[in-house]
């Protein structure tokens, strides 16, 4: 079965087996890279390999003494784990993420955190064990209400949809998810940007889609794109992505939740006229590594499960949709398809640049439904800008420049004792 158990515990077991003391390991990796630059060694990922052992075991090594902040977890099968499926796995799970942000704030008296997706924010300083000097949550600073959130939470049949464990493999909901992704091709231009919980639900669904031949009625209004585990593949997708939003085809990209697509690119202007989240993305909450973590943050933290796991599917939320606006004069829909979105204690947990503009009637919206507010917005979206409210919400290089001068005018403050400040701003600014 899968063996989890304390660096300590899995150090002294390795030094009675074979002999190895603890204390040299801790520089099995600066060693290592030494001897192959001494060495002169030209292609060094020949040594990866190598090189991931030095490194499993030097950080097994430094962080052996007190608190266990890792988990060693050996799966026989390899589980839902990485690649090599079958195959027998040892992780070494990190269970406190306060350890990578420490020396930061070791090194510097003020620290600035400040991002679009720290909501809410009261549960960042407990997970990254800090006390907040300054704690601030903001609305995004625009012109013109361009994003607009919609809530889906059934079909134009009024079934319910949601990727719960007892509803994802429903046809009915599968037929759904398909209707709105169709409607919404029809009916907004350029790119699209659909997101899933899991590669495996993506493929499930996919398949059902063809079946069904709502993959056809897709293409009848924009190309079809797929992101996939393989790197290469993914970067030539979304090239071709763009190429055909540029020459006017319009397309719509398929890709995952804690993907590569939702971590760092962007789909601004008409890249993303709209993004789709088909469920809420929790994790795989049978995951060893998960379970090992839970664990450790309710023991030490007094974080309880369910709270952690919103908490981290809701921030995944945000990361995936803000993809789509990347300036003051972007626009864009989000669509969140799933019944639970409506729930206060969900959507109570994103943003606040997206609750500003959540109205009630933006909430437990069919597909129909949607469809009306969509082409609204639309409309809306394709007037003029208006320059002179877009000034009102800019600085001009005067002011910017006054500003510094102001700065550089005021007598030396004080040293500010330890401590940080969490100014999540708008992803627009």
């Amino acid at each position: 079965g899968v063996l989890s158990e304390t660096p300590l515990a899995f150090l002294h077991r390795m030094q009675t087996v074979t002999s190895l003391e603890a204390k040299p390991l801790r520089f099995a990796y600066t060693r290592l890279q030494s001897l192959l630059r001494t060495l002169r060694v030209a292609n060094v990922d020949e040594y990866a390999a190598v090189a991931d052992v030095a490194d499993f075991v030097t950080l097994l090594a430094t962080y052996s003494e007190g608190v266990a902040r890792f988990a060693v977890i050996m799966e026989p099968h390899g589980g839902h784990g990485p690649p090599g499926a079958g195959e027998p796995v040892v992780q070494l799970a990190c269970l406190d993420s306060s350890l990578a942000i420490a020396p930061v704030f070791k090194k510097f008296q003020s620290v600035v955190i400040t991002s679009g997706t720290l909501s809410p924010i009261e549960m960042f300083p407990r997970l990254l064990r800090f006390e907040p000097r300054v704690s601030e949550t903001f609305e995004m600073s625009t012109f013109r209400p361009c994003v607009r959130p919609l809530v889906v939470s059934r079909g134009s049949d009024q079934l319910a949809v949601s990727t719960k464990f007892d509803a994802r493999g429903d046809m009915g909901v599968v037929r759904n998810y398909g209707s709105l992704l169709v409607e919404l091709c029809a009916s907004v231009p350029d790119g699209i940007v659909a997101f899933f919980t899991s590669y495996a639900y993506m493929e499930s669904i996919i398949a059902d889609w063809d079946g069904m031949g709502i993959l056809r009625d897709v293409t009848k209004h924009k190309l079809v794109f797929i992101e996939t585990k393989d790197v290469v593949e993914t970067t030539l997708a979304l090239d071709n992505f763009r190429r055909a939003c540029d020459s006017g085809r319009g397309a719509v990209f398929l890709s995952i939740a804690r993907g590569k697509v939702s971590e760092g690119i962007n789909f601004d202007r008409h890249y993303g006229r709209a993004v789709i989240m088909f469920g809420v993305p929790f994790q795989y909450t049978l995951s060893h590594v998960l379970r090992a973590r839970l664990e450790y943050l309710q023991t030490h933290y007094q974080i309880r499960e369910q709270d952690f796991l919103n908490f981290d599917a809701l921030r995944q939320t945000a990361q995936c949709v803000g993809r789509v606006i990347r300036s003051k004069t972007d626009y864009g829909l989000i669509v969140l398809a799933d019944s639970r979105y409506s729930r206060h204690d969900k959507r109570s947990k994103l943003p606040k640049w997206m609750l500003q503009f959540l109205g009630e009637e933006c909430l437990n919206l069919s597909t129909d439904m949607a469809m009306s507010h969509v082409r609204h917005f639309l409309r809306v979206m394709s007037q003029p800008v208006d320059q002179e409210k877009l000034r009102e919400v800019l600085l001009t290089i005067e002011e910017v420049q006054d500003m510094n001068r102001s700065l550089t005018a005021e007598p030396a403050a004080d040293v500010p004792g330890p401590g940080g400040a969490m100014l999540p701003p708008t992803v627009a600014n």
